[in-house]
């Protein structure tokens, strides 16, 4: 029983192959790729002559099946798409399913990864993030998938085609209000750009400027409307935590936290105050 190997290619730059990567698709019997004319030309950048079969997403099932005969057989295959990691809004979780559920061993080969490579620059949170891939095309699925993704904290990444560019950000307005952005253009490619701002900032700018290349959208996770009060009545409720037995300092703290202030304001009010 052969080996299927998960590989991860260039996003862009052709530069970006690991010695490992070279080493499996110079050994295998056979490579599995998304389009034969783009990964011919990594094959060529190394001068590497494999066999390739086309595996995309309208492959179906009749193509999967030969991929896992081949690999029951007794033969090796590297599966790889255009860019990035297989499986990941790429196609590839078809014939990683079935070969598991053959029984087939699989290995990865790590590689680059847009989603992984713009929230690393974006500068946001990154202890937890959600990646949504792209979004529906159609206008009202896209409305949908919005609302549900509303409240969601962590930092959201997205995919986006530049020919739906600038109508997802507008929704992305609409649904959500102004939130900050990064939008990762071209990433790795002699083109690259970065976009850093907030959602306003990028339908104002892609309306006076036509997007084009690949586009990855780092945008700010929801964040709890801040509690409003005036510094007197903050006054009193620190008291109130201080009398239950908490500490000045932390008492302040907890206020400044609760309603985005800073602590020497509360504490310089307080202190001039109290009686």
């Amino acid at each position: 029983m052969g080996i299927l190997y998960i590989c991860g290619t260039p996003i862009g730059n052709l530069e970006d192959v690991s010695i490992r990567l070279l080493k499996t698709l110079r050994r295998v019997d056979l490579i599995a790729c998304e389009d034969t004319r783009h990964t011919i030309k990594l094959l060529n950048r190394y001068k590497i002559k494999k066999k390739l079969v086309s595996y995309h997403q309208y492959s179906g099932p009749k193509q999967e099946n030969y991929i896992v005969a081949e690999l029951l057989s007794g033969k090796t295959v590297a599966l790889v798409t255009d860019a990035g990691m297989p499986g990941i809004s790429d196609p590839g979780l078809g014939v990683i399913q079935k070969a598991i559920a053959s029984g087939i061993k699989i290995e990865v080969v790590p590689g680059p990864s847009a989603v992984i490579a713009a929230l690393s620059m974006s500068g946001m949170e990154t202890e937890g993030f959600f990646f949504r891939g792209f979004l529906p095309a159609r206008s009202r699925q896209r409305l949908t998938a919005l609302s549900e993704l509303a409240h969601i904290k962590n930092t959201l990444v997205f995919y986006e085609a530049p020919h739906r560019l600038l109508n997802t950000l507008e929704d992305m307005l609409g649904i959500w209000g102004d939130r900050d952005l990064v939008v990762a253009r071209e990433l790795t490619k002699i083109h690259e750009e970065i976009l850093r701002g907030s959602i306003s900032t990028a339908v104002q700018h892609f309306s006076e400027n036509v997007p084009r290349g690949e586009f990855c959208l780092v945008v700010a996770g929801c964040r709890p409307p801040v509690k409003t009060a005036d510094l007197h009545t903050i006054s009193l409720e620190v008291d109130e935590l201080i009398n239950q037995g908490m500490g000045k300092k932390e008492a302040f703290l907890m206020k400044a936290r609760e309603y985005g202030l800073k602590k020497s304001d509360i504490y310089n009010y307080y202190e001039l105050h109290k009686q």
